[in-house]
């Protein structure tokens, strides 16, 4: 069984997001302050804000539609692994944007969605607070870089090793039929 269309296109803009927004993070953060670093900054944000909206709207679908089942042949161990995955993913996908807004509040900047919407401080400007806030993000992204690989890496495993249709769930390749 496929996911429904709704769900297979919130997960690869969000995945698409990440996927600029992490190496971008990452790339920014060394560089020499300077305009374009602010701008990268601004875009970065941007990015964040988004990929939460998308969370919060997958997150609403996926309690009001009842994803497909796993493959018969999958092993109870696997489908717990999926499960908690898949859980811990939602709740870094939530809480990185939500911790960076709370870096950037606690470091006194504002962020503003697009360069049109600003959005509430959520904490009181506190330069201590915010390097600890910027710490938890970076841990935060650590982590889900690597529960990305590990979820890639097992819908390849299943879907090339154990031919079963894992990437067509998500969209990918020929529907299943039914």
């Amino acid at each position: 069984m496929r996911y429904s269309t709704p769900a297979i296109v919130l997960h690869w803009l969000v995945a698409l997001l990440i996927f600029v927004g992490f190496p971008l993070g990452v790339y920014m953060v060394d560089l020499p302050l300077s305009p374009d670093k602010l701008k990268l900054y601004s875009y970065h944000k941007w990015i964040g804000i988004t990929v939460f909206l998308l969370v919060a709207v997958r997150v609403s679908w996926r309690l009001m539609h009842t994803p497909p089942s796993l493959p018969a042949g999958i092993a109870v161990w696997q489908r717990r692994a999926s499960q908690i995955v898949h859980g811990l993913l939602y709740a870094l996908i939530l809480a990185i944007p939500l911790s960076g807004w709370l870096m950037s509040s606690a470091k006194g900047f504002q962020t503003v969605w697009f360069g049109v919407l600003p959005l509430p401080d959520l904490l009181e400007k506190n330069r201590e607070l915010g390097d600890l806030l910027a710490s938890v993000h970076k841990v935060l992204n650590f982590t889900l870089l690597g529960l990305v690989i590990l979820h890639v890496g097992a819908a390849l495993k299943h879907h090339f090793i154990e031919r079963q249709p894992f990437l067509q769930r998500m969209g990918w390749g020929r529907k299943e039929r039914t």
